[in-house]
């Protein structure tokens, strides 16, 4: 993929832009699974060469000897997953992560049991979700690039 993707954080504290991804992905290791605080972790390789952190960097943290995890200090966002290889960005703080759609699976076989099962699962009816939705007031940076953040900076 070679077209510009935008990205970042939660809080709109560290922002990117990625201009070629390689293979999207979901990882099923333990290392990823603590690291998303989820089932998987789904990412995309990055060339670093056109990759541009637009706003903050991320926090490194070392996860074993060759790879460090990157995330947003202030809203703890994952982000990165750095190795020797290169780095994999988060798929999930894309600001369009729709369009990119993972194409294997890593350590399949350390997958939780009922992942395979979860889109079985009964789903919230749409009109329950809406309500709900609908008393919740967002903090969370717009998914597109913005001059500064949070917008209370500006007065």
């Amino acid at each position: 993929m070679s077209e510009a993707f935008t990205g970042g954080c939660q809080c709109g504290a560290v922002r990117f832009r990625a201009e070629k991804l390689g293979r999207p992905s979901i990882c099923h290791c333990r290392m990823c699974q603590k690291q998303f605080g989820s089932f998987f972790a789904p990412l995309v390789s990055a060339d670093q060469a056109h990759l541009t952190w637009t706003r903050g960097q991320p926090t490194l943290y070392r996860s074993s000897p060759k790879v460090k995890r990157g995330f947003c200090n202030k809203c703890g966002t994952p982000l990165t997953f750095q190795s020797d290889g290169g780095v994999e960005l988060a798929i999930g703080a894309f600001d369009h992560p729709e369009r990119i759609e993972p194409e294997i699976q890593v350590y399949h076989d350390k997958r939780l049991p009922y992942v395979d099962r979860l889109f079985d699962k009964p789903s919230l009816s749409t009109e329950v979700q809406q309500e709900r939705w609908a008393s919740i007031e967002s903090w969370q940076h717009p998914d597109h690039d913005t001059d500064r953040w949070p917008p209370e900076d500006e007065a």
